[in-house]
């Protein structure tokens, strides 16, 4: 009688292994879409071309997100990631709105790798707001129009969109207090993300609030690129540059980013 029970019990037991490894490989791949704010300069941005020696110090904040996704971080937002190990795959690109973004085919190559379980980050606004560069402007309808067909898409693979509004640029400052300069697209995110019922983490002043916080001289100085002459070999004659980021400036985005999914779970 004892040897009737062994075979149902060993096949239990293996099973419980097999779904106890198959979890512990799980991934869930996290796609970022969005502008060079979001880019990962570092990985083959610039195909043949030496990160080091042409871009460097400027960091996507998607280039530095990935530290963020450790094991024991991600039990903080374990609703939102309900596997043990999490992979970024950053998408995004400087220059693109979301009309471009879509006519380069670029979302087609993430619509096309989706699984159920991914997330697809969302960040564009610094592009479609530019009305003196026709070639990636888009107004608030078709900024809108355009976010709609990614959320939906991505909804229709089982995976799940996350909207962020534009991060903040180093301008303008008044009364040592950083103002929006995106207009009226950090509330056109906000009204797809209620029309919709999308997870929104409002970037925008996340950004806002914590470069305030640290002061005009200290933000500028460490977080964006305003280098000077002589430091780094990509800009020998310096640069200044208060839209992207220094190591420094990607690294405390990615941080608000990591906050903001926490508060979504």
């Amino acid at each position: 009688m004892k040897t009737k029970f062994v075979i149902p019990l060993l096949s239990i037991t293996l099973a419980v292994l097999i779904m106890a490894f198959t979890r512990s490989k799980s991934v869930t791949t996290i796609y970022l879409i969005g502008d060079s704010t979001v880019a990962d300069y570092a990985n083959n941005y610039e195909e043949g071309k030496d990160y080091m020696k042409t871009r460097y110090p400027v960091t996507g904040w998607g280039q530095v997100f990935q530290q963020f996704l450790v094991k024991d971080s991600l039990k903080k937002i374990n609703k939102i990631i309900k596997t043990d190990s999490a992979f970024v795959d950053d998408r995004a690109r400087g220059g693109r709105s979301t009309r471009t973004f879509f006519q380069e085919g670029r979302w087609r190559s993430v619509y096309e790798n989706l699984k159920k379980g991914d997330l697809v980050f969302m960040q564009f606004g610094h592009n479609d707001a530019a009305e003196d560069k026709p070639e990636r402007y888009v107004n608030l309808e078709g900024y809108k129009e355009f976010l709609r067909l990614f959320i939906e898409q991505t909804r229709a693979k089982g995976a799940k969109p996350i909207l962020l509004t534009p991060v903040a640029r180093n301008f303008p400052w008044k009364d040592d207090k950083l103002q929006n300069i995106h207009g009226l697209y950090p509330d056109a995110v906000k009204e797809i993300a209620k029309e919709m019922n999308v997870m929104l983490i409002d970037l925008n002043q996340k950004s806002i609030d914590f470069f305030t916080k640290k002061g005009k001289p200290y933000v500028s100085e460490n977080y964006f690129m305003n280098l000077g002459p002589g430091i780094y070999e990509a800009y020998p004659n310096g640069q200044k540059d208060n839209t992207h980021f220094q190591t420094k400036g990607a690294v405390e985005v990615a941080r608000l980013v990591f906050e903001g999914m926490k508060e979504l779970n």
